[in-house]
């Protein structure tokens, strides 16, 4: 159950991410600088730290091409997901309002890619439609009831 402290990390992480790169993209006053910063926030916490761990452990070698594309492309969906919150915010966006949507539809996408790449070896619950349904009214609840 320790996996459950990384994921209130990554809860923590994200749900502070909208609200403070809209500070940060304000006061630096171009949405470069603000993504500038997050690709080197990246580069110091995704590059650094494992390839320290990964010298520790004698691991920098043997790099399956297959999983090295495939993560590659992840971590660029990442970046380009930051880039167009980013964006959102620099066309008027409002954090209240990027973030619920994007928190509440990223999980539908989520389970739907994954489906795709890990096919359900039995027939889907039709309990999963109803979750997705409670996902989005959840995320247009957030939007509809925010403070003012």
């Amino acid at each position: 159950m320790v996996w459950l402290i990384f994921i209130a990390g990554a809860v923590l992480s994200w749900g502070a991410y909208g609200a403070l790169l809209y500070l940060g993209q304000n006061q630096l006053g171009n949405p470069l600088k603000a993504l500038l910063c997050v690709g080197v926030a990246y580069a110091v916490i995704g590059i650094l730290l494992p390839v320290a761990a990964l010298s520790a452990q004698g691991a920098m070698s043997n790099f399956n091409s297959t999983g090295l594309v495939t993560a590659t492309v992840a971590g660029a969906l990442g970046a380009i997901g930051a880039g167009c919150i980013i964006w959102s915010f620099r066309t008027g966006a409002d954090p209240i309002y990027v973030m619920p949507l994007v928190f509440g539809g990223a999980p539908i996408v989520n389970v739907l890619v994954s489906l795709v790449l890990h096919p359900p070896k039995s027939a889907i619950n039709p309990l999963l439609y109803v979750g997705f349904v409670l996902a989005a009214v959840g995320a247009f609840m957030v939007l509809r009831f925010r403070p003012s």
